[in-house]
């Protein structure tokens, strides 16, 4: 059967859910009964999540989270995808929406000032702005805005202890702050925790990576690469046109923990031909998936293998969206194979894939 196009909506919105464990349910059965899979996370601080169908069924989905408590102003972006980018649909409770361990932070209260994605060029290339990306090191390695710093983060809960460890170098003689993340919903707390922080003049890019790359022409934009994605597409381009990152599965034997015990576990990788001993080298207990600029797939004759797998079969990822679970277990599905040649859904032999390393 053939493939159907997909359209995908990543949203989220802060508000606060009395009881978000008596909405889990009928969300759970609304986006069942409209074929509409992906992840939704439900917290008390609000909802978060991505997720893909037909445009009916997602317009009834998006209409029954609107009508929950506070959600009538929901932020939702939308793209498309050659075909389903999920394989089911999870609806989950979770402490916060997008984790970053920073209880006292209410972006309802103190976010930063939004940016319109027309401005933001301006914006980044004053002298007296720094530019902050908020993802993490794996997001960052496909692709970023021209100028950014890079913190080097393998999870957005590290975020805060990096802005603490490195705050006087980086606003030293700079007057602003400008972040930005994939969709939005990561900038929302960074710049209500910069805020908390003293930092007074803190911006971030309305709508996020998605926004800016749907809206600004490629001719007039200052990103550079493409843009990860929590979801079988892997990466997007200007005009959010699908990227050139696919993905694949391996089970590869994870590095030892802080308490010295070695376990299996499904780990991000990525497999390349000529890479394998840089990727192998760089491996390390907190690493995400190292991504590069797409080259070959590798040859399965030109090196040994680690592990098995599903090479090329479908992931079993997070939320296409900034979800606190694609965060910490993006190494439970996803497996980015830059591979010019290849495609999501090729059967290859599992000794193909290479390498890995464990996402947080």
């Amino acid at each position: 059967m053939p493939h159907r196009p997909a359209t995908v909506a990543a949203l989220y919105r802060f508000t606060p859910f009395e009881d978000p464990g008596a909405l889990r349910a009928p969300l759970l059965a609304a986006c069942e009964a409209h074929g509409i899979k992906g992840t939704l996370l439900l917290a008390r601080e609000g909802v978060n999540g991505t997720i893909a169908g037909l445009p009916e069924g997602l317009n009834a989905v998006l209409a029954h989270i609107r009508a929950l408590p506070g959600c009538a102003g929901l932020d939702v972006k939308f793209s498309d995808a050659p075909h389903m980018p999920f394989h089911r649909m999870k609806v989950r409770l979770k402490r916060e929406i997008v984790t970053m361990g920073e209880p006292d932070i209410d972006p309802t209260l103190s976010a930063g000032h939004y940016v319109d994605p027309h401005d933001w060029n301006a914006l980044i290339a004053d002298p007296d702005t720094v530019v902050i990306d908020t993802r993490n090191d794996y997001e960052v390695a496909v692709g970023t805005f021209a100028g950014a710093v890079d913190p080097k983060t393998p999870t957005f809960r590290d975020f805060p202890a990096w802005f603490r460890q490195h705050r006087d170098a980086l606003l030293g003689g700079k007057k602003k702050v400008a972040m930005f993340c994939t969709g939005g919903i990561r900038c929302e707390k960074s710049t209500a925790f910069l805020r908390s922080e003293g930092v007074d003049q803190v911006y971030h890019l309305k709508g996020g990576i998605l926004k800016y790359l749907e809206q600004v022409p490629e001719s007039e934009s200052l990103w550079q690469g493409e843009c990860f994605v929590f979801d079988e597409r892997v990466t997007v381009r200007h005009g959010l046109a699908q990227g050139t990152f696919h993905l694949c599965r391996s089970n590869v034997p994870a590095m030892p923990s802080a308490s010295g015990r070695r376990r299996w576990r499904r780990r991000a990788a990525i497999c390349t031909w000529a890479r394998c001993g840089l990727l192998a080298s760089r491996r390390n207990d907190r690493a995400g998936p190292l991504l590069l600029p797409p080259l070959p797939l590798c040859d399965a004759g030109a090196h040994g293998a680690v592990g098995g797998g599903d090479h090329g079969g479908a992931a079993r990822g997070e939320a296409g969206g900034e979800t606190p679970g694609a965060d910490r277990r993006l190494a439970q599905g996803h497996r980015a194979c830059a591979g010019a040649g290849g495609r999501s859904g090729d059967r290859r032999e599992p000794r193909d894939h290479a390498l890995g390393a464990r996402a947080q």
